[in-house]
Order: structure tokens, then C-alpha cells, then sequence
């Protein structure tokens, strides 16, 4: 059985390299749609689905906003060598795909994923209207991972700020009531000096219990205006 399957990995190698393979539409499992973005924000929505068997590569995204009908239409495909192996092993492979929509207008959008395919999926996202003209008021903090803390419904942020100028602030919490909860770890820059000197930064994080679903995604705020995205497994 082993053999089979390093068999079958190094002839998808070959495939992807020198072969042509199918584009198709993923399996989506759900769309979460966090809160909090304003209209000059770069959007983000984060889409959970699987790869089906090994003859499948990583899944990428395309995005068509359509202001006036407040739509979004998300793809997200996959290269399919299936036609092309002799053996696909039957191992389903989940991925957590960040999808960046961009700078949008404020109002409520409907978000179609894999539209007109069996594995169509919708979801809703609200844009506020900003009240400045910066892209971002708030600074936060430069987290790289997400760390489940044991037994416990919190989490602990880890990262690395770029100076010493900056202090930690305050987190918020804001949920869709649905499935996300939008973590917003800030930071204050306390100088206008700031010399360039890496700092570890942790916050631990209590996660609120009103989302009552057996996973829901952590979409943490971070320095680069991005995010950082986990599933997290409620107790």
C-alpha cells in the first residue's frame, strides 16, 4: 500500500511538471465572513474545504465584486491529475484558504462560493463606512501563530514586533454571531523614535462562549493590515 502511494506521489510530480491537468471546483465545507472591516480596509473572507484524493493540488481563489448588486463570487479550483495517475490514494486533504477581496464600499454583501456547481455555499458580510481616510486607524500587533492553550478556551497570540517604540494595548473581541469571532490585538506606539529591533509580543486570549458550533474560525488582525486564521475546536 505504501508503495502505491510514493508510486503515485512521484508520478504527480512528474504530471505537475510536465503533464496539463483539469481545473475544477473544490468541495467547500463553509465560508466565514468576520466582522469589523471598514471601506477602507483590505477585506478578507477565509474558506474551508478539502482537496478530495492526492491527484489534487492546492486550491487557489478568484474573486468578482460586483459593488452595485453588493455580490461577491468567489472560485476556488484546484488542479486535478486524475485522469492522469494510475492510482489516486483515497486521502481526503482539508485546507484554510484566506481569500483577499480588497478595499470594498461600505454596505451588506451576499459572498456566492463555487457558484452553479454542486458545491455552491453562501455566507453575508457587512462593510462599515470609514470614518477616516487612513487605511487602517488602529496598529496591531505582528502576530505569527495562534496557540491553543490546553484544556482551556483560550488562546495565546505570538509574534514579533518590529521596534521597541511599541507596547501592547488592548484586545477586542467582535463575533458575526454565526462562526467568527475577529480578534483585534493593538499595540501603542509609545516615541516617534523606533529603531528597528525585533520583540517577542504574546496576548493571551479568552475565547467568549456565545457561538454555540463545535468549530469556529479566529481571524486575528496583524501589523501588515492581513490576518492570521485558525479553527478553533469548542469545548
Amino acid at each position: 500500500m505504501y508503495q502505491k502511494i510514493l508510486i503515485s506521489l512521484i508520478s504527480l510530480l512528474s504530471f505537475s511538471i510536465y503533464g496539463a491537468a483539469t481545473i475544477d471546483m473544490l468541495p467547500i465545507a463553509n465560508v466565514y465572513a468576520p466582522m469589523g472591516f471598514d471601506s477602507n480596509d483590505s477585506v478578507e473572507i477565509v474558506v474551508e474545504g478539502f482537496l478530495p484524493n492526492l491527484c489534487y493540488k492546492a486550491p487557489l481563489a478568484k474573486v468578482k465584486v460586483f459593488d452595485k448588486e453588493k455580490k461577491i463570487l468567489i472560485e476556488i479550483k484546484g488542479s486535478n491529475y486524475v485522469k492522469m495517475a494510475k492510482f489516486c490514494p483515497e486521502v481526503i486533504v482539508p485546507f484554510v484558504e484566506t481569500v483577499s477581496i480588497g478595499k470594498i464600499s461600505h454596505g451588506d454583501y451576499q459572498i456566492i462560493v463555487n457558484q452553479k456547481s454542486p458545491f455552491e455555499i453562501s455566507s453575508k458580510i457587512s462593510i462599515i463606512d470609514s470614518s477616516s481616510s487612513a487605511i487602517d486607524e488602529n496598529i496591531y500587533a505582528n502576530i505569527h501563530a495562534v496557540e491553543r492553550v490546553e484544556g482551556e478556551q483560550k488562546v495565546i497570540l505570538k509574534g514579533y514586533n518590529p521596534s521597541d517604540c511599541f507596547v501592547k494595548d488592548e484586545v477586542s473581541i467582535i463575533s458575526n454571531g454565526v462562526d467568527t469571532y475577529s480578534i483585534m490585538p493593538r499595540m501603542k506606539q509609545i516615541r516617534n523614535f523606533c529603531p528597528m529591533k525585533m520583540v517577542p509580543v504574546e496576548f493571551e486570549v479568552k475565547i467568549p462562549s456565545d457561538i454555540k458550533r463545535s468549530k469556529i474560525l479566529l481571524h486575528v488582525r496583524v501589523m501588515n493590515g492581513k490576518s492570521v486564521n485558525s479553527i478553533f475546536t469548542n469545548y
